[in-house]
């Protein structure tokens, strides 16, 4: 098995290590072929979530003073002038737009100093690939990207790999499943169901 010998002797802290090696475990049973994928997330379909490191230019009418270019810091906050912090992470724009309207409501009467907030840099969306591709690694993109396309941003399946992935999702509690992915039915475009868009936060585990 070498894509197990790669990871006992790699670099990896002994935590890492160890979740590699479960997902390594966890691949070897194959990929269910019953699995439901209409249920995962597509998120194109929705709002953009602003995330760290994510830069935001909001601007209020009438107000140039109170208009700032935030880069949204790692525990998810932004400074504005006059209200201070705000919690931007895990928010949609349209979300953000209404707190800072909220908020800036108790020091503008002017209801014509309107609001709006545009994502300029998107830096927050980030998956992690492990296992048999020739560059693992966390990738960072500024679109959405599909699980045949993060395989090939990582260089693409190496010589030990055998067409099965799985990919580590967490839930808004915290909670983690795992997806099973035959990449072969993906390459086929038999199956295009199962080439699912990756979260930020995904890892993806080639066997």
């Amino acid at each position: 098995m070498p894509g197990m010998a790669n990871i006992v002797g790699s670099g990896y802290p002994r935590c890492v290590r160890a979740l590699l090696i479960g997902l390594f475990l966890v691949a070897a049973c194959g990929p269910a072929t019953n699995y439901d994928y209409s249920k995962e997330p597509d998120p194109r379909k929705h709002d953009f979530v602003i995330g760290a490191a994510d830069v935001l230019k909001i601007t209020v009418w009438k107000n140039p003073e109170l208009s700032t270019e935030a880069h949204v810091r790692p525990d998810g906050t932004i400074t504005m002038p006059l209200i201070g912090d705000v919690q931007a992470a895990n928010r949609t724009p349209k979300d953000l737009k209404t707190e800072i309207t909220r908020r800036l409501a108790s020091y503008i009467r002017d209801e014509a100093s309107v609001v709006s907030i545009a994502v300029t840099e998107v830096n927050s969306y980030r998956f992690t690939i492990s296992g048999n591709v020739e560059r693992a690694g966390i990738f960072s993109a500024k679109y959405y990207v599909t699980i045949a396309e993060a395989v090939a941003m990582a260089g693409g399946l190496n010589k030990f790999a055998n067409n099965r992935i799985v990919i580590v999702r967490a839930d808004a509690q915290g909670n983690l499943r795992r997806i099973p992915i035959d990449f072969e039915r993906i390459s086929s475009s038999e199956h295009p169901e199962e080439n699912l868009v990756l979260l930020s936060g995904d890892t993806v585990f080639v066997q």
